[in-house]
């Protein structure tokens, strides 16, 4: 599939390119004026939702609602604390099969899936166990 792309989303994914975790859009915005490159923030989101619908780059919601992009690499599982925000990443993937299952049931072009689990940590654990009654 030949996608062309405005000088912009190339900026983006030259600088995203250098970056070795997520970003949010408005860090990124940062980023690309680091650079020198003159793009308004509402460009930058733009151009990361276009990035997105033609699988450039993969898209992760945190609890809080803020959005972190990355490069499309290998998928990335997360166990995510609801309390601290603390995120373990998970190495092994369950569902490599199921996709590929749904490809071929529905030939529908997958660029990527994510998997989360939204709980407490250790620590929250312990701390929530520890409070007196009545107070969170």
């Amino acid at each position: 599939m030949n996608v062309r792309r405005t000088r912009n989303q190339d900026r983006i994914l030259k600088v995203m390119q250098g970056m070795s975790t997520p970003i949010s859009a408005q860090d990124l915005y940062i980023a690309l004026r680091n650079h020198e490159y003159t793009i308004g923030l509402a460009t930058v989101y733009r151009s990361l939702d276009a990035l997105k619908l033609e699988g450039a780059v993969q898209v992760r919601t945190l609890p809080s609602g803020e959005s972190l992009y990355s490069l499309p690499q290998e998928d990335r599982h997360h166990l995510t604390c609801l309390r601290c925000g603390q995120t373990v990443v998970i190495d092994d993937c369950p569902v490599h099969e199921l996709e590929h299952q749904l490809h071929e049931a529905h030939q529908f072009r997958i660029f990527y899936h994510t998997l989360e689990f939204f709980g407490l940590c250790p620590q929250c654990q312990q701390d929530s166990a520890a409070a007196p009654e009545g107070a969170a």
